[in-house]
């Protein structure tokens, strides 16, 4: 799982790359060359978060590893102007006279820009554009992802360092305060996250309350730099931080939301938002870089759903299993014991390190699918505690290319029933290689302009992470594993019940509970996983439709290549050229595999 727009560098990367002008040849070239740097820099210059997770924050901007990103309303009103800009200046280069990789890069770059203007004119509450209308939410906010930034990624290695996360643990503070004058104010607007969010919320934000000396905020810190035997007496400067800024800042935002929970509704969707059927067609739009309606969406997920019902009802009764429903006896499966690991610590433990030994094993049959390997290393790690409550099953961080911070494959063990031995195979595939940690790598590995290399379009890389587990089996992973063969299809019904369960709450206007109810009918998941997604597909309208809108649009695209090259088509040929352009539209990524097509002929 991944979101949003991101940047994935580090500081060697930008004094190696800055004279991206390689690609360039004509002025129309050469001018969007200089413009796509000054972008990026802009980015990094909004962003100190942005800085230190991409390993800048040394030299000329060591200074932002003091700051947190400004999260006020003045900001997002200056973040909407630059945006504007941004797309009035792209669209003053000739597009007529690129090709190749320069038309890839200004179609892509345009995307994101014109999307996010589009709707930013449009609607005035949540983050920027369409596709998150809460500030804070289970999801979102600085309080349920400030901990662990400053935990994972803010690194001590020197007292400055030290010293530099105290003023971003009082940072941590202002930034509450001004996430929750805006949440409060598009409260008044109308954009009330409904009464299930916010109790799962509050629950979460009173979890981070706590002793100075039960915090994590406190205790990194000072673990760290006892580590590095840093002097200073940490703990009792953060502690103090902590008491006196930090916990005040978050009883301010759960005062809003116990006191905005008396009028929450219980509605799900996002149609019951100001102007809310058109903020989820921008919504749509902007995940799945379609003009896919969502009736047909929805379609789609039905088609889909039967189809790899069949596939699944077969292995099912090959495990003799023939009563009930594919989805009742997948739940079946779900709730047996025997295929669980024991829900204590030595036995998470067990699971993260099979987990690895999966990722070592998968290693080994790349080569086969793909040309080009991914140099940077990835682990797996457990979703951090405080906040797994709300967190997604899994997902995945992308590394650092100055080597400090392995990409990382975050895995949800609040309940280890929730993880069977026979599901864990297909998530691995999908979070790690050859899913998003080598389509990620690559991306960062590549040619391409630093804003390419660190942009994140849903449609692309979550359809690819989607693709990669059909791919797995086809690598034959599953021979000898039917059970593990019936996880991969249980994880595609997932992402088929996705599109049904999104567009039924935001377009046909479903209850929270009936979308649980048909994602359990369809997938089998346990009705407490189903419930943690459908909260999720709340407060992120669209974004579930990303994943099987992608996947199929790579099966389709490389069985048209199958079909145009015959005995010429190469499946690492392929890859290669679908994965070394970085993410992109799916629009543009046909163009580019016609275009390989057109190369692999001449």
């Amino acid at each position: 799982m991944q979101s949003r727009r991101q940047f994935l560098f580090s500081a060697s990367a930008v004094a190696a790359l800055a004279p991206v002008a390689a690609w360039a040849q004509g002025p129309a070239e050469a001018q969007l060359s200089a413009l796509l740097e000054r972008f990026f820099e802009q980015a990094l210059d909004d962003s100190p978060q942005l800085v230190t997770q991409l390993g800048l924050d040394s030299g000329a901007r060591a200074a932002a590893k003091f700051k947190l990103d400004d999260a006020s309303l003045a900001e997002r009103e200056r973040n909407k102007a630059q945006n504007a800009e941004q797309l009035r200046q792209l669209k003053a280069i000739d597009r007529s006279s690129l090709s190749g990789m320069a038309a890839v890069n200004y179609d892509s770059v345009l995307f994101g820009i014109e999307t996010t203007d589009a709707a930013a004119r449009r609607f005035d509450y949540g983050f920027l554009g369409a596709g998150f209308p809460y500030v804070v939410s289970q999801l979102s906010g600085s309080y349920q992802s400030a901990p662990d930034f400053l935990d994972s990624q803010h690194r001590i290695e020197t007292k400055e360092d030290a010293d530099a996360y105290l003023a971003r643990l009082e940072a941590f503070a202002t930034v509450m305060d001004q996430e929750t004058e805006r949440a409060r104010r598009d409260h008044g607007l109308g954009a009330l996250p409904p009464d299930f969010v916010i109790e799962r919320a509050l629950t979460q934000m009173t979890g981070l309350r706590s002793a100075p000396a039960d915090s994590p905020l406190v205790s990194s810190v000072v673990r760290r730099t006892a580590e590095k035997g840093i002097a200073g007496d940490y703990g009792a400067q953060a502690s103090r931080i902590y008491t006196d800024k930090v916990l005040p800042a978050l009883e301010r935002q759960i005062a809003l939301f116990e006191a905005a929970r008396p009028r929450a509704v219980h509605d799900a969707g996002c149609w019951r938002l100001p102007d809310g059927e058109a903020y989820y067609e921008h919504a749509l739009h902007a995940s799945t870089t379609t003009r896919l309606t969502a009736e047909e969406i929805h379609q789609m997920g039905l088609d889909q759903a039967r189809s790899l019902s069949a596939r699944a009802d077969t292995i099912l009764k090959g495990q003799g299993l023939t009563q009930g429903s594919v989805g009742e006896r997948i739940q079946a499966l779900f709730k047996d014991p025997k295929h669980h690991y024991p829900n204590t610590d030595p036995g998470k433990v067990q699971l993260i390190s099979d987990l690895n030994a999966m990722v070592a094993e998968a290693y080994k049959w790349l080569p086969q699918a793909f040309g080009t390997l991914p140099k940077a290393p990835m682990e797996v790690r457990r979703v951090p505690a405080f906040i797994e409550a709300g967190a997604p099953g899994g997902y995945y961080n992308q590394p650092s290319l100055d080597g400090s911070r392995p990409g990382i494959y975050w895995i949800n063990l609040r309940d280890s029933a929730e993880n069977p031995k026979w599901t864990l195979p297909t998530l691995t595939y999908h979070e790690g290689v050859p899913g998003h940690h080598l389509q990620l790598t690559l991306q960062q590995e590549a040619d391409l302009p630093m804003i390419r290399r660190a942009t994140f379009l849903s449609a692309y890389g979550e359809g690819w992470a989607l693709y990669s587990e059909e791919l797995a089996k086809e690598m034959g992973v599953y021979d000898r594993d039917p059970l593990g063969e019936l996880g991969m299809l249980q994880a595609a019904l997932f992402r088929a019940a996705r599109l049904v369960v999104d567009t039924g709450l935001h377009a046909k206007r479903w209850s929270r509970e009936k979308a649980i109810e048909t994602m359990t009918s369809i997938d089998g998941s346990p009705a407490s996983a189903a419930t943690t997604e459908i909260e999720r597909y709340c407060v992120w309208p669209g974004q579930a439709c990303s994943y099987m809108v992608g996947k199929l649009e790579w099966l389709r695209l490389r069985e048209k290549a199958k079909a145009a090259l015959g005995p010429r088509f190469d499946l690492r040929k392929f890859h290669d050229a679908g994965l070394l352009i970085g993410a992109v539209p799916l629009t543009v990524l046909e163009s580019v595999v016609d275009g390989h097509i057109a190369q692999t002929r001449a």
